[in-house]
C-alpha cells in the first residue's frame, strides 16, 4: 500500500505533464544572472534562461527593447546563455526569455532586473522609524543621493528587490531621496 500512493501521484503528474505539453503549455522558463543580478559597472555577467531539454532555440530580451538580444541553440543542457563582457547603463535592466519547443513559443520567464552598481557615489539608507520595530508597524526607509536619479531600487539581502520610481528633491540636505514604505504584514528584517 505504501508504495501505491507514491506510483499513482507520480502516474497523476506524469499525465498532467503530457496533458499540457499536447495543449501547448510549455513550462515557463527560468531566468537568472551569473555571478549576480548585481554587477559592478564594467564587469562581465551572463544571463541564463532554462528552459526545457527540449527546447530548440531561446529568447533572452531586455524589456522595452524592441528585438530579441539573443536567439540561440541551446547547450546539451536546458539552459542558454547570453554573456555580456563588459556591463554599461545600456544593458542595465529588467530581462525576459522564453524558448520554443515543437514549434510552439513558452510563456515569458519571470523578469530578471539586472542592476549596474558603482558607477555613482554610493547613497545613504537610513530607517526613519529605527532599526528595531514591533511586529506589525510600519516601517519606512529613506535613501538619499546628491545625485537625481530616476529610480531608486532597494535590495534585501536575499535579493529580493523593491523599486521606487519617485524620488523626492531635499533642497535642505542638497540632494534627492526616495522613501520606501515596508509592508508590516511581512516579516522584513533582515540586511
Amino acid at each position: 500500500m505504501s508504495v501505491v500512493l507514491p506510483f499513482l501521484l507520480y502516474l497523476r503528474l506524469y499525465i498532467r505533464q503530457s496533458t499540457q505539453a499536447q495543449e501547448g503549455n510549455l513550462p515557463r522558463p527560468n531566468i537568472t544572472a551569473e555571478p549576480a543580478s548585481m554587477v559592478l559597472s564594467k564587469d562581465s555577467v551572463t544571463i541564463l534562461c532554462q528552459g526545457i531539454p527540449e527546447a530548440e532555440v531561446c529568447n533572452i530580451s531586455k524589456v522595452g527593447g524592441h528585438e530579441p538580444m539573443d536567439s540561440i541553440l541551446p547547450l546539451p543542457k536546458e539552459t542558454c546563455p547570453l554573456r555580456i563582457p563588459e556591463l554599461t547603463p545600456d544593458w542595465a535592466g529588467q530581462y525576459h526569455c522564453s524558448y520554443q519547443s515543437g514549434g510552439q513559443w513558452s510563456q515569458p520567464s519571470d523578469p530578471l532586473q539586472l542592476v549596474m552598481t558603482g558607477a555613482y557615489d554610493q547613497p545613504s539608507l537610513s530607517s526613519m522609524t529605527g532599526t528595531v520595530v514591533a511586529s506589525g508597524d510600519n516601517v519606512q526607509l529613506q535613501c538619499f543621493s546628491k545625485i537625481r536619479f530616476d529610480v531608486f531600487i532597494l535590495i534585501k539581502e536575499d535579493g529580493v528587490h523593491i523599486t521606487q520610481n519617485l524620488s523626492y528633491s531635499t533642497p535642505e540636505r542638497n540632494g534627492h531621496q526616495a522613501i520606501f514604505h515596508m509592508d508590516p504584514t511581512s516579516t522584513q528584517m533582515g540586511t
